[in-house]
């Protein structure tokens, strides 16, 4: 199956929804869906029609389910399979962990495993977590140094687990919508 196929059926469009959508005619989409390599304007419109980037279209896609793609890293030119629906689970098992913060990093790392999602999302995803744990207890601490009383104190703890909650729910949200994340790393810990 073709790569402009996986992500089209991904996105509910019909051949002929996709046609209107990117002014290419169904021909070409059927042509290209059955191997043939889109060059060109072709490439850039149905690029933008389906709101990916032109080298999307270029991969092969691997795998059955169509909430999968391939990603390719390019230090290593290794082809990496992206199932957002697992990436998605790997985020949200942090929530009910929040509050025991090892656990926020060890069950998405070993769903991250179990799942076969070692991918630069899912790395990215547990960094994330990773620096959140780093960062909580630092400023809880520093919190409790500058004596501002015990309100303040249980406010700070309350507004570092919230932090955590909207940090985790806008990322599930944007592999949603942009199969991406809101929030990442110019860096990976894992």
């Amino acid at each position: 199956m073709s790569k402009l196929k996986t992500i089209r059926e991904f996105q509910n469009l019909t051949q002929e929804e996709l046609a209107e959508k990117s002014g290419v005619s169904v021909r070409t989409i059927q042509r290209i869906e059955t191997g043939k390599v889109p060059k060109g304007y072709t490439l850039k419109v149905l690029a933008k029609a389906l709101a990916i980037k032109e080298n999307e279209l270029l991969f092969e896609k691997l795998g059955k389910d169509n909430s999968e793609y391939v990603e390719e890293i390019n230090e290593t030119q290794e082809i990496v399979l992206i199932n957002f629906t697992k990436l998605k689970l790997i985020n949200l098992s942090s929530i009910p962990f929040i509050i025991i913060p090892p656990f926020n990093i060890i069950i998405p790392l070993f769903l991250m495993f179990k799942m076969k999602q070692k991918n630069i999302l899912s790395k990215q995803l547990i960094s994330i977590q990773i620096l959140w744990t780093i960062v909580a207890p630092i400023i809880f601490m520093l919190g409790i140094f500058l004596k501002l009383g015990n309100q303040f104190t249980l406010l700070i703890m309350v507004l570092i687990v919230l932090s955590n909650i909207f940090i985790i729910l806008r990322n599930a949200i944007e592999i949603d919508k942009r199969k991406k994340l809101y929030y990442n790393l110019n860096f990976s810990m894992i």
